[in-house]
């Protein structure tokens, strides 16, 4: 599978496929139209195009067959929200769920790491939810260890999310 950087043309793509991943990810009983706004005002094009315009971030997309299939997003200064990470997150690991377990996610994450060690990070972190049992499962394999908690906000409700990071060597 291709990987390369993405550019303005994909921010649909971009908003599309993380409205996908992310109603298929964490909505199990029906979309409420409280997770229903949340979706539809955070993954819009426009929002994505202002990332993409931002050097402080980074998005490679994988494509099959006419396009993207998942994408992987770097964002450069943002602290942690635990101590001893460096200020490089590995702020999104998307792919479509039906191509889930053919090596896309973790071709993604390599060419992440690589983007992350290029910008001196020796330990990016991300966050998953702390009940995405599948995602926590593939960073442990991958080399990454919990080691705190924060909680995602979406207007007044949180939800609990684990801090993961892993250990880069520069050279």
């Amino acid at each position: 599978m291709p990987l390369r950087l993405a550019t303005l043309s994909d921010a649909p793509g971009l908003a599309a496929l993380s409205i996908e991943v992310w109603l298929g990810t964490y909505i199990k009983d029906g979309v409420t139209p409280f997770f229903a706004s949340y979706a539809l005002d955070a993954f819009t094009a426009e929002r994505f195009t202002k990332v993409l315009q931002d050097p402080d971030e980074h998005i490679l997309v994988s494509e099959r067959g006419q396009g993207i299939d998942g994408f992987v997003r770097i964002t450069q200064n943002k602290p942690a929200p635990a101590p001893g990470c460096s200020d490089v997150e590995i702020s999104t690991l998307y792919v479509q769920p039906r191509h889930h377990g053919h090596g896309t996610g973790l071709a993604l994450l390599d060419a992440g790491l690589r983007i992350c060690a290029t910008l001196g990070a020796t330990s990016p972190w991300l966050t998953t939810n702390s009940e995405n049992t599948p995602a926590l499962g593939f960073y442990r394999a991958q080399g990454f260890e919990t080691i705190g908690q924060t909680h995602f906000r979406i207007e007044d409700q949180a939800y609990l999310n684990d801090v993961l990071t892993r250990k880069l060597t520069l050279s």
